[in-house]
């Protein structure tokens, strides 16, 4: 069996390839090299790559079996997440691989600030001794303001709560309980810039974020204040700040990160006050290693099938354990629903009840997208591509959860309307210790068999030989019957026959069921 092919791209931790272990093909290239980069994307499945590898819409396209590209790091500035879910790549980094990295970083350049450390440590090395020119300030009592209280601002916070400080917090969408359980206090812009003495900024680079300190800002600060970028270049208006320093507004700065990278030249490298280092926030063994060893478990479950947790591009979030058997029960129920509508349904309801909707269940929509698109479409369907599909096509899809549910536990239904006007509904559930899948539910005709590779259901008017007859002409073809069950509306005027069998049915003895019953002959093979 051929093993599927993993790329490394850039330098990663012996641990990565601890962790992807030996079921990969793997390979690598100097990503940074497109010449060498876009042949070697070619064949492979997956990618890991960090920040010097620019995956951009053309390398996607080079490589025609990818499946996942994994970022061995945080941000994704130099992948196009947009392509890529449109040609059902998953997408995956290392979101808290390197948050105590960066938070350590961002107080060790305000501590260098406030100390005058880095002009001192250069001054001493050439010979001078300038004990009374770099004097610095405590920080005992001073004013802290985290710009960003996300989970790198919360850690910075709890850092510098050991100093002594007072803690302010600006982030629209920050919980006042878990500020207060930090002993910060949340409160506007304008009133952090106004009332700090340090000033941090921990938020990501967005259209909204782009220059948040700048020109404007930067007027409405203490001319005591240090501000300390650790977070992403863009953020802070480096034009803007150097202005501010050489006028007297603002007394220093420490900055790891910048709005070109790399970068060598800048208005601020002329200051004393200003401490810089080249984005180096991630760069600690211990985050580089987490970094590694996490995409590389992603990109395991990601070849595997699996639901990737940290995949950026994929809604199904975290899954409770308690969640993932029914994942594959409800992608089937999807390709079920597929071939008795016979066409995408213009509204489909994931109906969930029972005791499973105490869990997130959100990652059974896409199940149930990814099965409703698998046999009606040449091009791979993805958790991540599947929502795509279904807006393309005018699919909307509602996930909806009751913790009340009869004669099982766990009940999901299918229910779509289609744009004739015809309804299909196809229900299924997960039954005893071994939680074996089982269609309980086809069309209003209550049914309990188990889900196998190869089903069919016949739905026909009642009376009585049908099934001799489908048996009959089974039994010719040398298709083998494995279980069957027949159910009946409540008026008994039309019945339904699901049967699981050992092999497919061949179209042509399916063509003549349809014909020689008189019933509407319907075929789901190799369903997993």
């Amino acid at each position: 069996m051929t093993k599927p092919v993993v790329l490394i791209a850039e330098e990663l931790s012996p641990a990565t390839m601890d962790a992807l272990g030996p079921d990969f093909e793997v390979r690598h290239c100097d990503g940074s090299d497109r010449a060498e980069l876009l042949p070697a994307l070619a064949d492979v499945d997956a990618v890991l790559i960090r920040s010097a590898t620019k995956m951009d819409a053309e390398a996607i396209a080079a490589a025609r079996r990818l499946k996942v590209i994994a970022r061995a790091g945080v941000g994704l500035d130099n992948v196009d997440t947009p392509a890529a879910t449109k040609a059902g790549v998953m997408v995956v980094n290392a979101p808290t691989s390197n948050i105590t990295s960066a938070a350590e970083l961002a107080v060790g350049l305000l501590l260098a600030c406030a100390r005058n450390i880095a002009p001192a440590n250069e001054a001493l090395k050439d010979g001078a001794w300038k004990r009374s020119k770099y004097g610095g300030v405590e920080l005992l009592d001073k004013t802290v303001g985290v710009v960003g209280f996300g989970r790198i601002g919360q850690l910075v916070a709890e850092r510098l709560k050991g100093f002594g400080v007072e803690i302010l917090a600006y982030d629209p969408y920050a919980s006042a309980q878990r500020a207060g359980q930090l002993g910060a206090q949340l409160v506007t812009l304008d009133e952090l810039l106004a009332q700090s003495d340090f000033i941090t900024i921990h938020l990501p680079k967005t259209p909204e974020t782009m220059g948040l300190i700048g020109k404007e800002a930067l007027t409405k600060v203490k001319p005591s204040v240090r501000i300390i970028n650790a977070a992403r270049g863009g953020v802070l208006d480096e034009e803007a700040l150097a202005e501010a320093i050489r006028e007297g507004r603002v007394a220093g700065a420490g900055l790891d990160v910048f709005a070109t990278e790399p970068t060598t030249e800048s208005p601020l490298f002329e200051f004393e006050s200003v401490v810089v280092t080249p984005h180096l926030g991630a760069s600690t063994e211990e985050a580089q290693e987490k970094a590694g060893v996490a995409v590389a478990r992603s990109v395991r479950l990601a070849l595997s099938g699996d639901v990737v947790p940290d995949a950026v591009n994929v809604d199904g979030g975290h899954v409770p354990e308690e969640v993932r058997p029914g994942i594959a029960l409800v992608e089937s129920l999807g390709r079920i629903f597929t071939a008795i509508a016979g066409a995408c349904p213009v509204q489909l309801d994931v109906d969930v009840k029972g005791e499973i909707t105490e869990y997130d269940v959100s990652i059974w929509k896409l199940s149930a997208l990814k099965g409703l698109f698998t046999d009606i479409t040449e091009d791979p369907v993805t958790y991540v591509n599947a929502p795509l599909m279904a807006a393309e096509r005018g699919c909307e899809v509602r996930l909806v959860t009751s913790p009340n549910a009869v004669d099982f536990r766990n009940v999901t239904e299918l229910r779509g309307t289609l744009a004739d006007g015809r309804t299909v509904s196809v229900a299924g559930t997960l039954t005893g210790p071994r939680m074996v899948p089982k269609v309980i539910g086809i069309n209003g005709f209550d049914l309990e068999i188990p889900l196998s590779t190869h089903m069919a259901f016949f739905t026909y008017e009642d009376r009585p030989g049908v099934i001799g007859q489908i048996g009959g002409l089974l039994g010719d073809a040398q298709v083998n019957i494995a279980s069957m069950q027949v159910a009946r509306n409540d008026e008994a005027t039309e019945a339904l026959v699901a049967l699981t069998l050992d092999s497919t049915i061949p179209d042509d003895v399916l063509s003549a069921i349809a014909e020689t019953v008189r019933t509407e002959a319907i075929q789901v093979a190799n369903l997993e």
